[in-house]
């Protein structure tokens, strides 16, 4: 088939938008996202007093900087949620980190949808996107993004490149991830208020009830979706 002069100005468009956008994501990544999870790591502390130097803009700044790290798929984001919990307090720490995420899903989502699968490509191998092929059943495509994001541990940042690769509408898509997200997300927004405090115990104590739920669930996905499967064997 012969691509038209319009078509290939068309795909040069597209790849150079999306080799500009990797270059700034990853410049920021690098120089600003890697830095900051270092520093609070090492110092929490400091962290803390750089954030509060910039005064009524540190709240906009947690907000940027959890926005950053959901776009830089490969940045990691507890280290995020607990110095929001540190520095805030859990509630307002976890409202930050959740509109943080609001808004860099649905940019991530437009983007992926603007774009096609080269913005996913760009993050991550051919054989980890095919992993999640399964989420092209729009039958269970609902349950399935809610409890891939509710169970704290699973690849939220590679799932929000994947998922609107899928027939989802991005409001159904912020609502169900974003009502996922809330006990993972406030359980490390509660340790990092607690940390603060120097409550160490009581951090372990949220974190292992944490693990205890994420667990009942994983083993409830997994036996429904076997009942499920069997009766479908079943009925052919």
């Amino acid at each position: 088939m012969t691509i038209t002069r319009k078509e290939r100005v068309r795909q040069i468009v597209t790849i150079a938008s999306i080799l500009f956008l990797l270059a700034v994501f990853t410049l920021i990544g690098i120089y600003v996202g890697l830095p900051l999870v270092r520093q609070f790591r090492e110092d929490p502390e400091s962290f803390r007093d750089y954030v509060d130097s910039h005064g009524p803009f540190g709240k906009l700044l947690m907000i940027g900087i959890t926005m950053l790290q959901v776009v830089i798929a490969l940045l990691p984001g507890e280290p995020f949620e607990l110095a929001a919990g540190f520095v805030f307090g859990w509630l307002e720490g976890g409202i930050l980190c959740m509109i943080g995420c609001v808004l860099a899903s649905s940019l991530v989502f437009m983007l992926v949808r603007l774009f096609g699968k080269k913005v996913v490509e760009l993050f991550f191998q051919e054989d980890k996107i095919r992993q999640y092929a399964f989420l092209q059943n729009e039958k269970r495509l609902d349950i399935l993004v809610f409890i891939l994001f509710l169970i704290p541990g699973t690849p939220k940042d590679m799932l929000t490149y994947v998922v609107p690769l899928t027939p989802m509408r991005l409001p159904t898509f912020l609502w169900l991830t974003s009502l996922a997200r809330i006990p993972s997300l406030f359980s490390s927004t509660i340790t990092g208020s607690l940390a603060q405090n120097e409550n160490y115990i009581a951090a372990i104590i949220t974190y292992a009830i944490t693990f205890l739920i994420s667990s009942a669930l994983i083993i409830w996905y997994r036996r429904t979706d076997l009942a499920k499967k069997t009766s479908e064997e079943q009925t052919k």
